[in-house]
């Protein structure tokens, strides 16, 4: 199934996907820490959409909470990381098109975290894009 991108719903399946892989719960097995994803519009674009926060927790392979978040109307957690991007690129990135660790190293992908711990921790950080590869995106006008 097709899911809006980015939405409460893929996020959901995102969720879904990440608790039911074996494979990302061996390989995050110990990984600690939530995140935060800003997604914002292109570029001199107008996106009603955007931006979107989306907020994952992530603990020892499994994704334990998930949601949107409305800065406007709540206090944001203070999460282990915030990674914010264009639509383009994210959307870059999950079509394969771009690398994850190549979008981090040319800001394309902006980190603000423990950036060492991501470094070291690239497979869990591969493989955390890998299952959101896997959450079909549904293309405009589709759900």
């Amino acid at each position: 199934m097709a899911y809006p991108f980015p939405s409460e719903e893929w996020l959901v399946a995102l969720m879904d996907v990440l608790n039911s892989d074996p494979r990302y719960a061996e390989v995050a097995k110990n990984w600690e820490g939530d995140m935060i994803v800003v997604i914002e519009p292109n570029p001199k674009e107008k996106d009603p959409r955007l931006p979107i926060t989306l907020y994952l927790d992530l603990w020892h392979g499994q994704c334990r909470k998930v949601r949107v978040i409305d800065p406007a109307h709540e206090e944001m957690p203070d999460a282990a990381f915030v990674l914010r991007s264009s639509i383009k690129d994210i959307m870059r990135i999950f079509q394969g098109d771009l690398d994850p660790m190549q979008a981090m190293l040319t800001r394309r992908l902006q980190v603000k975290g423990n950036l060492g711990y991501m470094l070291r921790n690239v497979p869990t950080v591969l493989d955390f894009v890998r299952c959101c590869r896997e959450v079909e995106i549904a293309e405009e006008g589709e759900s």
